[in-house]
């Protein structure tokens, strides 16, 4: 094939464009597939070095990917001689419409990513949040699941999460049990505190280190108050919660202290006139 033949065959006419400029532009997408390429395996090693979490590592992956495949879209169609300008003005016009109908899911989502990067708290965790105690089952990046004590899955969304005091019952991995318990006036102090102390040995899974303490806490109008301190791990809680609120009822009774309670006096006056 002569050059005036190449010349003559690279100027045909395909659907407006010729088979040069094709060329040119299928030459010009191999070359943004193998850069796009080698700036993910870039990402996928410089993410792996991170402390980030693997999910968000992913979502990163994924939105540098999309964004690159954007690019050379745009690249390739300008080899072309496309107008990009109209479409450019169109996607303008439609991701700001996309966003301000995605407000709150994009907030939850930038929400979902501060958490799976902070690690406030994770998978199995008991937490507090807004009032809401329960267990994580799973974060997503729009919601939180927790489940309650009495059975209740609750969605919490990100967005107001991360912005919240969230208070981890479960991350240092024990917990502060406190009762507190009244006695009378009349019984002596060192009573009430061994009858505590008693309490405190019956009742199991409580930790040696820190020691449990009892301390007089209050005066009150008709009685003394106690409070009883002692520590367990996170996951015997409410065991050791319960099982020391029945054994301080227990040990007052062996020890003769007297647990008060509130009284009410009804005085009726007679009119005799």
């Amino acid at each position: 094939m002569t050059a005036l033949d190449l010349n003559a065959l690279l100027g045909t006419s395909i659907a407006g464009m010729t088979l040069a400029k094709i060329l040119y532009a299928l030459f010009t997408l191999i070359v943004c597939l193998i850069v796009i390429k080698a700036v993910l395996k870039l990402t996928i090693r410089l993410l792996s070095r991170s402390k980030l979490d693997a999910r968000v590592q992913k979502y990163i992956q994924t939105g540098i990917k999309l964004v690159l495949y954007i690019i050379a879209v745009v690249i390739v169609a300008e080899s072309l001689d496309v107008n990009m300008t109209s479409l450019v003005a169109l996607l303008s016009v439609g991701s700001l419409g996309i966003t301000l109908a995605a407000e709150d899911i994009l907030g939850n989502v930038a929400g979902g990513l501060v958490i799976l990067s902070a690690h406030p708290f994770s998978m199995g965790d008991f937490i507090e949040v807004n009032g809401v105690s329960g267990t994580v089952q799973e974060i997503s990046l729009n919601h939180t699941k927790l489940l309650t004590p009495d059975g209740l899955l609750v969605l919490l969304p990100n967005k107001e999460l991360s912005s919240s005091k969230v208070i981890n019952y479960t991350v240092l991995g024990r917990r502060r049990v406190t009762q507190k318990v009244t006695a009378s006036y009349d019984a002596p102090t060192e009573d009430v505190k061994a009858a505590c102390r008693d309490a405190l040995a019956n009742t199991p899974k409580i930790l040696e280190d820190p020691a449990s303490a009892v301390y007089l806490s209050n005066y009150g109008e008709s009685s003394i108050e106690y409070t009883v301190f002692c520590w367990c791990s996170a996951a015997d809680y409410w065991d050791v919660y319960f099982g020391l609120g029945e054994n301080l009822r227990s040990a007052f009774a062996g020890h003769g202290v007297e647990m008060t309670y509130d009284h009410l006096n009804v005085h009726i006056v007679e009119n005799r006139g």
